[in-house]
């Protein structure tokens, strides 16, 4: 494998990462594990194939995997009663209207329409290549891709709503002495 045709391919891993993780951090490690992976599974990579789609389709699965791992975490964890952990928190009105963004929304969607959506728009890959990728057919990359835009848009349009406090939480009017 050429080094240098790795490191084009830089750029748009960092996009998709960020985009699919929602964090920064989250997403350079996600590229650092498909580069690290890249380089120890390069054999598997055959000559002439897309360089691109194998690299998305290593990050896709990794990303997939840490989905699992983080889930089968939760499910043994002990259980919490939302009551009891939200009993006298109230979260400050801040009288600013929230805008509404982008990647807020995004992170909204479930995660096989994000990364549909985000293969699409934001990497610009055929239909084919994002199927490669994500292990299904066209068909479905066709239909999350249309779920995906119409719940995207339905989150953009939607109006924003603020934060009420909990029931029973009294609520203070807090003033700055001099």
């Amino acid at each position: 494998m050429d080094r240098s045709a790795l490191v084009l391919h830089i750029p748009g891993l960092r996009r998709y990462a960020r985009a699919l993780t929602g964090n920064s951090w989250a997403a350079d490690d996600l590229v650092q594990d498909t580069l690290e992976r890249a380089c120890s599974k390069w054999r598997l990579w055959l000559l002439g194939t897309d360089l691109r789609a194998w690299l998305f389709t290593l990050m896709h699965n990794i990303h997939a995997n840490d989905i699992r791992r983080v889930v089968r975490q939760q499910q043994a964890a002990p259980l919490v009663d939302a009551e009891d952990a939200l009993h006298g928190v109230v979260a400050p009105h801040s009288g600013v209207d929230t805008a509404v963004d982008l990647q807020r929304c995004l992170m909204q969607l479930p995660e096989e329409q994000r990364c549909v959506l985000l293969l699409v728009a934001l990497e610009d890959m055929d239909y084919a290549d994002v199927a490669r990728i994500t292990g299904t057919p066209i068909g479905t990359v066709m239909s999350r891709l249309s779920r995906g835009r119409a719940r995207l848009q339905a989150l953009l349009d939607a109006p924003a709503t603020t934060p009420t406090p909990h029931a029973g939480a009294e609520v203070l009017n807090l003033h700055v002495v001099r």
